[in-house]
């Protein structure tokens, strides 16, 4: 079954009308993902269906894909974001996902399937997937996931358009992207959020419950591992490219702070009143 074909836009999230990622917007959240074109791989039609329907009453562009359809194709395509069941991949899932992330960093991609583990979303994150949502689940929720992914106006991304930099890293938010030495990160939507947020708040320990619920827009269960795995993503892409400095570091059981530290740099001498005294006897 096809719906609607994803049309090509003049701007991308209409940018040009909302004053683009970033800026100033009036409205909530269905103003800011009004147009959005959304591919759809899943063969459970009940929830494809009614699925279809609310992205058409918002207003958004779908197209539901047949299961042979490629990474690479789908890259090609203009779809802001995709939904994806795994199941019907196949054995070639986790490949297919992987070259789908890789082509196409800044696509939203959301797995959404009924028969996974919690070893298998972690896996799904890893790879590149921006929000993994368990079967059954309902539509509102699946579509207000696909809002929480795609919409670039969001208190997590520099409110400023102008380079930041953080050490030897270049956040552009006209790009949406970061880079060192004029090379990119490669940083997916979601792993550009969470740099964005981070770096809002130099040398401030964000706890994870709240990188969660800025990031998601939803309270994060006990078990949810989705921070730590993007966390995890972002720094190990840090290091790789910058491999003097260290960036995120982390607080056990609490949270994440992102501060630039060269690893050669002396440790600072303490001060009388920061040395610890012996203990009298």
């Amino acid at each position: 079954m096809e719906l609607a074909r994803p049309v090509k836009r003049s701007s991308k999230h209409g940018e040009a009308a909302q004053g683009g990622p970033g800026g100033d917007h009036e409205g909530g959240p269905a103003q800011e993902s009004a147009g959005l074109s959304v591919g759809v791989l899943d063969r459970d039609s009940g929830l494809v269906v009614v699925l279809a329907k609310r992205m058409e009453r918002l207003g958004w562009t779908h197209r539901v894909l047949p299961s042979r359809t490629s990474a690479k194709a789908i890259a090609a395509m203009d779809f802001d974001a995709v939904v994806v069941d795994p199941d019907v991949l196949g054995a070639r899932r986790w490949n297919w996902l992987k070259s789908l992330c890789a082509e196409r960093p800044e696509l939203g991609v959301i797995v959404c399937t009924g028969s996974s583990t919690v070893e298998e979303r972690v896996l799904a994150l890893r790879l590149g997937a921006d929000d993994c949502l368990a079967k059954p689940c309902h539509p509102e929720e699946l579509v207000a996931r696909v809002e929480a992914v795609t919409m670039q106006a969001r208190r997590s991304l520099p409110v400023s358009r102008e380079p930041r930099w953080v050490g030897e890293v270049e956040i552009r938010p006209d790009q949406f992207q970061a880079f060192v030495g004029g090379r990119s990160l490669r940083l997916t939507r979601r792993e550009y959020q969470l740099m964005g947020m981070l770096a809002r708040s130099p040398g401030e320990v964000l706890a994870r419950d709240e990188i969660y619920e800025r990031l998601w827009g939803f309270r994060m269960d006990r078990s949810d591992r989705s921070v730590d795995v993007f966390v995890h993503k972002l720094r190990r892409k840090l290091e790789e490219a910058s491999p003097g400095w260290r960036y995120i570091h982390t607080h056990f059981r609490y949270g994440y702070r992102l501060a630039a530290e060269r690893l050669d740099a002396p440790e600072p001498e303490l001060t009388p009143a920061r040395r610890r005294e012996p203990i009298a006897a």
